[in-house]
């Protein structure tokens, strides 16, 4: 009994540890992840920037992935990853006005899945991604 509840209270700080360790490491994964997006711009020649992190929180489970401003411009961008061919394909998804502009890969690989991803599975991505836009929330 005794070993019982030392492993079920090792387990539980363990995981308390983590919780509070993945909160804590949040900004600078958001900071990290808008500098490579950036680069991958910078790479492709291509004049937008990324320029702050916006929060959002919602009361259901939404997308996994971060939402941005786009610098001197109305637009947003979500940057997510989609689960294709056995890999992670990371998109940027530059969304005005509450609905998605373009869809923009964010690598090579990305590149070559994204031009053979079925429209399907892009429309379902896109509906929720529209569905979760920072301050849109209940107004469609």
């Amino acid at each position: 009994m005794k070993d019982k509840l030392v492993l079920i209270c090792w387990i539980t700080g363990l995981l308390l540890f983590i919780s509070v360790f993945w909160i804590i490491i949040q900004p600078v994964q958001t900071y990290y992840l808008m500098r490579t997006v950036n680069n991958i711009f910078i790479n492709n020649d291509d004049s937008r920037r990324v320029s702050d992190y916006i929060p959002h929180k919602s009361g259901k489970a939404d997308l996994m992935g971060y939402w941005y401003k786009l610098f001197n411009s109305q637009d947003n961008i979500f940057v997510f990853t989609i689960f294709q061919d056995g890999i992670l394909v990371p998109l940027g998804a530059v969304v005005s006005s509450g609905f998605v502009k373009e869809i923009i890969p964010l690598s090579a690989h990305a590149e070559q899945v994204y031009s053979k991803m079925p429209q399907s599975i892009l429309q379902i991505y896109i509906r929720r991604i529209e569905e979760a836009v920072p301050g849109m929330e209940g107004i469609r």
